[in-house]
């Protein structure tokens, strides 16, 4: 199997030239022709692999106080996943996969996580968060609790009527038969 560019494309235009009738001035026409597509194909190939190497370092990509893309180089962010998205139209977890970042390294600058971390305890989150899930609890658990209870009536009620219709069938006829 040919394996370089030159090699395809003589065996491309060999082929097609024992099939059909060329002149030297064709046949080097062709040459050219066939070696500028396979040029052209091979080209997005060469693209894709230099994108997958990193613009920037994973040490130098990712800070103390701001992030760096490791795709186009671009730095100064406070966090990746909208740059990585509207950009690169690329998930988080693609964007760890391509280049080797642990799942324990965030995607965002160090003192932007504890900033955010410090605020969210300085306004009581968590606590309001504890607070809501326990709220949230008790609402689900009371509504199972009336299903359940609106459910086992129903079978109840539904045994005593036939039993109320027996009832009132057996007085019919035995008041039926008192009266002759």
């Amino acid at each position: 199997m040919a394996s370089t560019l030159l090699e395809l494309t003589a065996s491309i235009v060999s082929s097609h030239a024992s099939v059909s009738e060329m002149s030297s001035e064709e046949l080097l026409a062709e040459l050219q022709k066939v070696h500028a597509a396979l040029q052209k194909l091979e080209a997005p190939a060469e693209a894709e692999s230099e994108s997958k190497t990193p613009a920037i370092s994973l040490k130098k990509a990712f800070q103390p106080d701001q992030v760096s893309c490791m795709i186009c180089g671009k730095t100064g962010m406070k966090t990746l996943a909208r740059h990585l998205a509207q950009v690169h139209d690329m998930k988080p977890g693609a964007y760890r996969k391509q280049f080797g970042i642990p799942s324990t390294q965030a995607l965002t600058a160090k003192n932007f996580s504890e900033a955010r971390r410090k605020m969210a305890q300085d306004r009581g989150l968590a606590d309001n968060l504890a607070k809501a899930r326990a709220v949230r609890a008790a609402k689900i658990k009371a509504k199972a609790a009336t299903d359940e209870k609106a459910a086992k009536p129903a079978k109840p009620a539904a045994k005593a009527a036939p039993k109320a219709a027996t009832k009132k069938k057996t007085a019919k006829i035995s008041a039926k038969a008192k009266k002759p």
